[in-house]
């Protein structure tokens, strides 16, 4: 009975292995167990980062908020209780986009904030 070899399907699976570690630094683009130890790391990271990346754009719109509204004469926390007291149903990310993009809408939520805060 002859030995059984990988032939066309080791190569196919070193082959999409070696593609995927295409653009890695030093070995781990040129061989195979290198490469492939890489791309787990990879996936790894690609997980954790794709649930972390919700709570990086969370702590940005936060940052972008709590600078407009001490702009206002208001914390960023003095900002958003006010807003639910009024009734101002808003996500942050709306929010921190107006903050960006315009200041005059921006100031007057800040306004409407401060009159329900009283």
């Amino acid at each position: 009975m002859p030995r059984v070899k990988g032939g066309t399907v080791t190569r196919k699976r070193r082959k999409k292995v070696m593609k995927l570690a295409k653009g890695y630094r030093g070995a781990k683009h040129l061989q195979f167990k290198a490469a492939s130890t890489q791309l787990f790391v990879s996936y790894r990271y690609a997980f954790r980062d794709r649930r972390r990346r919700k709570s990086d754009f969370r702590k940005l719109w936060i940052a972008r908020i709590n600078a407009a509204a001490r702009q206002n004469d208001l914390s960023y926390s003095k900002l958003m209780h006010g807003l639910k007291l009024a009734g101002v149903d808003i996500n942050r990310k709306m929010l921190a986009d107006i903050a960006y993009n315009d200041a005059e809408t921006f100031a007057k939520l800040a306004a409407t904030a401060k009159k329900n805060l009283k």
